[in-house]
């Protein structure tokens, strides 16, 4: 250091010093001075200076001094204001009692109460009350008729990176992408969408019409990246928020709103100020959970005193405890405007949420945005508006669209990603990200993969390697084509696949409206009763089984298929299939003559034709690059389909009818958490139809715990021609756990599962009673194969999820059927599970 940075040095050094020994830490508590309760959001200010801070919600406060002023005042609604002294020199510690002031109780039009936190006679909790009266008059919903223009912005960007970050050498050609944001940390715009919708409502009968006049969004390589999973689930993280709904869906749970029927029993209210400046007067009720842990916001609202009890404008937060993963901050801001008949409609609202892994480092910032104007309410409308087809407009000028002007961070954003994405090193790096998350490399105009699938092993074809990819769109829109090889080492025999897949509608075939034509072949092997679209057998982490797990097939499958799905979310299929079953490892087709004397059967071959129809009202998608997940909601998704086995063509030996349906409903339970429910029956119409085409019930020997399966039921142990199931998984989300104060800390979230299956079988395909069909499995002359004709499979769960914010580990018991060979009684079963 030289001479004169030393002197530089030393003088700033000086100057920190005494700007810090000039100002005084003052801190404390403040507390009601008859029954001794902490007050919160208290007003503690400096006497003489604009500086001001709130006590937290028990009571505490710190506040910075400087030696110029050395008096704090304290003041709060219903409570005389006090003016105290503080001493500088060193930190001051200041606790402080209020007094009830009855000349101040004029100023509020209900009257607090120095006792005990409480709901009865809390003034707070009575004006509450009046709002939830009033919510059916003051929401869209109390309206006849209401038109608006609704403009949304939907932003995100990496947050809080520091000078440090940016200045690696990886971003020496991305430096134009930052904005320098607070306190000299960094923003990295990503993503933007803005979309103009006219929105039509009717009470009666009741319509929502949304039209999208024009629609605008940053557009990354399809080859990497599907912006329609983007647009879907970033619409799925930031629902518009209802203060008036009873719950509110964020961050894909359930929060209880501030003014719902019961959030006295969840939450403190407490009046904090009055609002005389402003016309109508407005209270201000600040609210914090009584469990800091639940999934319960707190925040302000003002409301109206005009005795409409509104809610005028409202600010929501989470508490840092809450028990909800990734999220650093979030804060949602709602604004109200009376319309020309003096009834209050949302104006503005805004939510902004910080994610990230630890609570210093980067993250992940999105923002969203929602102003609305053009408001009219109770002007009928005429039908046709609610029939309307809109088809969103091009190249329109959004400067004039827009309600308000972009941000600083958001003004260049378009340009940016699209010139990054010319950046060798970007699209590199892209390409790593969607091998590693996808499970497919691409390749130019092909991707090969999944990755996970290269290696895996069984006990029929012991170690198996398998090779394979498809085409992507830049070879073809219209046109796809997959395939693998793949080969066993214990049975050296080669397994392949080929498909071609037309789309109809110009799109791919995984994106939502489906609607293709697909012609398949495939050679490979199969668990019984285990379909390869359910379980993928070669995934290597499955390839670990408990149990014995030698009944296996070979199946030859052509397949001619026709799949049509609508913007209603109806879809059908029809589906043409020759198949052809080969026994392998311990499994074998044999049925006993007139002689007894025991004949194999070395294949099966049947014909199927199939019609499958499926209604999710509402559904969206996560889309990922093979398969897509759906993002759940409170509507009931229906499922029924019938294939009939045709005897004669194409070698078919039987004839049948399946039919089978199932109905999934998420019942939302609001600060219980919420329950996945299942049901599903089916029944097969035919006379001496073999085991391996009867209904084999799923069943898991994995180590891993399967949704739709049987968890302690083995492989092809029942078999059914007529059953009905019933699949319950209910999530607290840690309404337990979040009031023990080990696990409050842990985070862990309670989740409970049911699953019972009723059946049987007639006595016309009953190897038992029939001697013409196949008989069950056996081993070692011990049957391994039942029926479940002595009453129903049952077995139930309780586990812990949400370890380490990534798994979930079960405890099952089976409760029925326990004498059966190799039948466990207990498990344990663990799943990854990411979830907010």
């Amino acid at each position: 250091m030289t001479y004169k940075k030393g002197i530089l040095f030393i003088l700033l050094f000086g100057r920190i010093a005494t700007a810090l020994a000039q100002s005084t830490i003052v801190s404390g508590k403040v507390i009601d001075a008859v029954t001794k309760e902490t007050l919160p959001f208290v007003t503690v200010s400096i006497v003489g200076d604009n500086k001001a801070v709130p006590t937290d919600e028990d009571g505490n406060y710190s506040i910075s001094v400087d030696e110029k002023f050395n008096q704090l005042q304290f003041r709060y609604v219903g409570y005389a204001t006090q003016i105290k002294t503080i001493t500088h020199g060193k930190p001051f510690k200041l606790n402080v009692e209020l007094d009830l002031d009855a000349s101040l109780l004029g100023e509020v039009v209900v009257k607090p109460k120095g006792y005990r936190y409480r709901n009865r006679d809390n003034p707070a909790v009575q004006l509450i009350r009046k709002v939830i009266d009033h919510k059916d008059e003051n929401r869209l919903s109390g309206q006849d008729y209401a038109q608006y223009e609704e403009y949304e912005k939907v932003s995100l960007s990496l947050s809080n990176l520091s000078e440090k970050f940016r200045n690696r050498r990886i971003f020496k050609d991305y430096q134009f992408l930052f904005v320098e944001g607070e306190d000299h940390k960094y923003l990295l715009p990503a993503y933007m969408r803005e979309k103009i919708t006219q929105v039509y409502y009717r009470k009666s009968p009741q319509k929502l019409q949304r039209n999208v006049i024009a629609e605008k969004q940053v557009e990354f390589d399809k080859k990497f990246i599907s912006n329609e999973s983007i647009s879907e689930y970033t619409s799925h993280l930031y629902e518009n928020v209802d203060i008036y709904s009873n719950n509110i869906n964020l961050l894909t749970n359930m929060f209880l709103s501030p003014i719902a029927g019961s959030a006295p029993t969840f939450y403190k209210f407490f009046i904090t100020d009055t609002l005389k400046n402003v016309e109508p007067q407005l209270i201000e009720l600040s609210f914090v959970p009584r469990n800091k842990t639940d999934l319960l916001f707190r925040g302000k609202l003002y409301i109206t005193l005009d005795g409409k009890y509104a809610v005028k404008s409202a600010n929501l937060t989470l508490d840092k405890n809450i028990n909800i993963n990734f999220i650093r901050s979030m804060q949602t801001t709602l604004d109200f405007a009376q319309d020309r008949n003096g009834r209050y409609y949302l104006e503005n609202s805004e939510i902004t949420m910080e994610f990230a892994l630890t609570d210093n480092g980067s993250g992940f910032q999105g923002k969203r945005s929602v102003s609305y104007k053009d408001y009219i309410a109770g002007v009928p409308i005429p039908d046709a508006a609610f029939h309307a087809k809109v088809q969103p407009l091009n190249d329109l000028n959004w400067e004039e669209l827009r309600h308000s002007p972009l941000a600083k961070q958001e003004a260049n954003i378009y340009r940016n990603v699209d010139t990054l994405q010319t950046i060798t090193s970007f699209r590199r790096a892209m390409d790593i990200g969607t091998m590693l998350i996808a499970g497919y490399k691409v390749a130019g105009p092909v991707e090969v993969g999944p990755i996970n699938t290269f290696y895996s092993f069984n006990p029929v074809e012991g170690f198996r390697l398998r090779f394979g990819g498809r085409t992507t769109p830049e070879m073809s829109k219209r046109f796809y084509a997959e395939t693998y090889a793949a080969y066993g080492f214990k049975d050296e025999k080669w397994k392949y696949y080929l498909s071609g897949t037309y789309a109809l509608n110009n799109k791919s075939i995984y994106n939502f409206p489906l609607h293709y034509i697909k012609a398949s072949y495939q050679k490979d092997t199969k668990i019984p009763g285990e379909s390869l679209q359910f379980v993928q057998e070669d995934n290597f982490l499955l390839s670990f089984k408990r149990g014995d797990n030698y009944r296996w097939l070979y199946n030859d499958t052509y397949t001619l298929e026709y799949m049509h799905e609508w913007q209603n979310h109806f879809s059908y299929q029809l589906k043409l299939s020759k198949w052809r079953q080969l026994p392998a490892g311990i499994l074998t087709y044999q049925h006993r003559n007139q002689e007894g004397v025991l004949v194999d059967h070395p294949e099966l071959n049947t014909t199927e034709l199939s019609l499958a129809l499926r209604y999710a009202p509402n559904e969206k998608f996560m889309q990922g690059k093979l398969y897509r997940s759906p993002l759940y909601n409170k509507y009931p998704v229906f499922n029924l389909t019938y294939t009939a086995g045709m005897k004669g063509f194409l070698d078919g030996e039987y004839n049948y009818h399946n039919v089978s349906a199932n109905i999934f409903k998420r019942f939302y339970l609001s600060q219980l958490g919420y329950a996945d429910i299942t049901a599903e029956g089916t029944y097969i119409f035919g006379n001496g139809i073999p085991f391996p085409l009867l209904n084999v019930h799923r069943a898991n020997q994995t180590y891993a715990y399967q949704l739709n399966a049987y968890n302690l039921m083995n492989f092809m142990e029942f078999v059914s021609d007529h059953s009905a199931g019933m699949n319950v998984q209910y999530y607290m989300n840690g309404f337990i756990f979040n009031k023990i104060p080990l696990f409050k800390k842990l985070k862990w979230r309670e989740v409970f599962s049911f699953k019972g299956l009723w059946g049987g079988l007639r006595d016309e395909n009953n190897p038992q009673k029939n001697a013409n069909v196949l008989i069950f499995q056996e081993q070692d002359g011990v049957p391994i194969t039942y029926t479940l004709n002595n009453g129903p499979y049952m077995e139930a769960s309780a586990g812990i999820a949400n370890i380490f914010k990534l798994f979930r580990v079960d405890i099952i018991r089976r409760l029925n059927y326990l004498d059966h060979p190799d039948a466990p009684k207990w498990g344990v079963r663990a799943r990854f599970k990411l979830d907010f």
